[in-house]
């Protein structure tokens, strides 16, 4: 079995496929609760969690020190592209099955106005004019088909995507990679030099003068805008560390004071994305009890 190289340590002890996949399969979890928020409940997480393992296979035999990020962070991002794929293979539903998704949506709807609480499967059906065995073919259809689609109908009472995304974009894969961008950037901020995330923070967060910055600071204005310069640098390249590392402006000089600083502000910035998707995990299994503690009162029609 090939060997791969240990991302640190002072002898850089060589590290096995099997080793790095057995040591990072958490990572696996961590992906799958997170995107799990941006898709309707229905969606197996079992399916997403085999796509996200295959990710770390594929992580583990292609990982090289060369790529200048630790197997770590290298791995969240090849997990997550390889479950976004498996969820583009799967997103075929046809139209007719998106439209009566629609129509057992507001079938619910309705139902739910009319009787004050969650409508049994038979009501659902009688309303829609189909069998009970139609509607759960029309389900089984629309838990295949439309594991993309914020517009399918849910399960009654579940959580939504649209209910843990707030977006006006149309495009549930957008949503979700315009979503990840989004908390990158929050920890490449919090991951800067106190002084350069002071400068981020006051001038595009708070919307200060620059001059008032450089008065606080006791600079110019000029060296203000330096360092502005020196932070969105940063943020650019510890986000694309983690989502397009192709994209890492090139070390001047690998393996300088500048190129180690550098690797450990990447660094700092997965381990503040990491904490985040912790608690992202978290919650999501907070809510996910909470709503399945609430009673379900059956309707006989």
């Amino acid at each position: 079995m090939p060997e791969t190289p240990s991302p640190g340590g002072p002898e850089h002890v060589p590290y096995t496929t099997h080793q790095l996949i057995s040591e990072h399969v958490a990572l696996v979890g961590y992906v799958v609760s997170e995107i799990s928020m941006r898709l309707p409940t229905y969606v197996d997480r079992d399916d997403l969690r085999s796509a996200g393992l295959e990710g770390l296979v594929q992580a583990s035999r292609a990982f090289s020190e060369s790529k200048g990020v630790p197997f770590r962070h290298y791995a969240i991002s090849r997990i997550r592209g390889a479950i976004m794929d498996d969820l583009r293979r799967n997103d075929w539903a046809s139209r007719s099955v998106r439209q009566a998704g629609r129509a057992r949506e507001q079938a619910v709807d309705s139902l739910m106005a009319a009787l004050g609480e969650n409508p049994s499967t038979n009501a659902i059906a009688d309303y829609m004019g189909i069998s009970v065995k139609e509607l759960r073919d029309l389900d089984a259809s629309l838990t295949r088909g439309s594991v993309l689609s914020l517009d399918a109908a849910p399960a009654p009472g579940t959580l939504q995507a649209s209910d843990t995304l707030e977006s006006t974009m149309t495009d549930p894969e957008d949503q979700i990679l315009e979503n990840e961008l989004h908390q990158y950037l929050r920890a490449a901020v919090s991951a800067l030099p106190e002084r350069l995330r002071e400068v981020i923070s006051r001038y595009f967060l708070q919307g200060h003068p620059m001059a008032d910055i450089a008065r606080d600071l006791n600079v110019t204005e000029s060296r203000v805008s330096q360092l502005r310069a020196e932070a969105m640098v940063l943020i650019r390249d510890g986000i694309n560390s983690h989502l397009a590392p192709e994209q890492v402006t090139p070390a001047s000089r690998p393996g300088g004071s500048v190129d180690r600083k550098r690797s450990a502000y990447f660094a700092a910035v997965a381990e503040h994305r990491l904490h985040s998707m912790k608690q992202e995990s978290q919650n999501f299994v907070s809510v996910t009890e909470a709503t399945r503690e609430q009673p379900s009162v059956e309707v006989v029609a």
